[in-house]
């Protein structure tokens, strides 16, 4: 799915959500840059995969926050991780290097991403940022809706203290 198709999928389900549109952002540096409705809200995501290539994780963090990979790994007893390959990312998720989003998960064809969600999120104002597959843009959507999103995709989500 493209962002439009993002929009249409929202609309079409009818799900809460606002757009801000804004110049294309790669990194947490560049969005702070942007006037945002809810910076508190913006999410953080690293795509990133175990040293075999046989499991891939989504994390989604508040954009403040610094994710260490071996304390990830030793709480949820993964072998060791690394940032996936670019090349990854585009053939499992059909995203590129700074667009990274939950709504890749639902160009997941084989479910093979697993999401990790911090569970910040999950307190008020229960809302998350994140791009709609294109880092033009910052759909901000309760963070319910988007996990049902991808546990009805068949993507497992795992809500975690980051």
């Amino acid at each position: 799915m493209n962002k439009q198709e993002i929009y249409d999928y929202l609309e079409d389900r009818g799900i809460w959500h606002e757009i801000t549109e804004h110049k294309a952002v790669y990194n947490m540096a560049g969005l702070s840059q942007i006037d945002i409705p809810y910076p508190d809200a913006n999410a953080k995501n690293l795509f990133v995969c175990d040293d075999k290539k046989r499991n891939y994780y989504l994390l989604t963090v508040k954009g403040n926050k610094r994710v260490n990979l071996k304390e990830f790994r030793k709480n949820n007893h993964t072998r060791p991780l690394s940032f996936a390959s670019e090349n990854d990312l585009m053939c499992i998720m059909n995203l590129s290097a700074g667009s990274v989003t939950p709504f890749g998960i639902l160009n997941d064809i084989e479910t093979k991403v697993k999401t990790f969600i911090d569970k910040d999120f999950l307190e008020p104002p229960y809302l998350i940022g994140v791009h709609p597959n294109d880092n033009t843009a910052t759909i901000w959507i309760k963070t319910n809706d988007l996990i049902r999103i991808i546990k009805e995709h068949g993507n497992s989500v795992n809500i975690i203290q980051i």
